[in-house]
């Protein structure tokens, strides 16, 4: 069975608080049993991006990466749905894993965005945001540090008429 995707959205990136910017305008998009990959190398922006969905929802408490805890709820402070931020990168048994984590919330009624998911939680719905984030290849002077490349592209029926080009900002 084909997987119907959305068309992908290239973005580039040159700051952390750019990276976050994004995240705001990722949020706006979102909404309840929404999934979201973020797929890229340690240090690449991934909790950074997930900092700014957390503002961009209205949740409580501040987003760090959870790699020690695996999964932590930030709950809305609003009537939207509350975060669910996962750490998957020491998961080895993928959902099984995820359901064993007993989290208290009910994933159809979050966002639920996954660090390091990729070939272990897609099984949670068919229908997800894939967000993957490169360093941009270059020297020093046409590539800073902070350069990233960000392609965002959905699976699945939910994202098929969805509008990416207003991540561009």
């Amino acid at each position: 069975m084909h997987t119907p995707y959305a068309a992908a959205q290239h973005i580039t990136v040159t700051s952390p608080e750019q990276m976050r910017d994004l995240g705001r305008r990722l949020a706006k998009l979102l909404r309840p049993g929404d999934l979201v990959l973020l797929t890229g190398e340690l240090g690449a922006g991934k909790t950074t991006l997930t900092r700014g969905l957390g503002e961009g929802l209205g949740v409580r408490g501040a987003v760090t990466s959870p790699t020690f805890v695996i999964a932590r709820v930030h709950p809305s402070l609003g009537d939207g749905p509350p975060l669910v931020h996962v750490d998957a990168y020491r998961l080895g048994g993928g959902l099984d894993e995820m359901e064993d984590l007993d989290l208290d919330v009910s994933l159809p009624e979050s966002v639920v965005a996954v660090e390091w998911g990729e070939g272990k939680v897609e099984g949670l719905s068919e229908d997800r945001l894939h967000v993957v984030i490169e360093r941009t290849a270059g020297d020093e002077a046409t590539a800073p540090e902070d350069v990233r490349g960000v392609v965002v592209t959905g699976v699945g029926p939910r994202w098929a008429g969805e509008d990416l080009a207003s991540l561009a900002g």
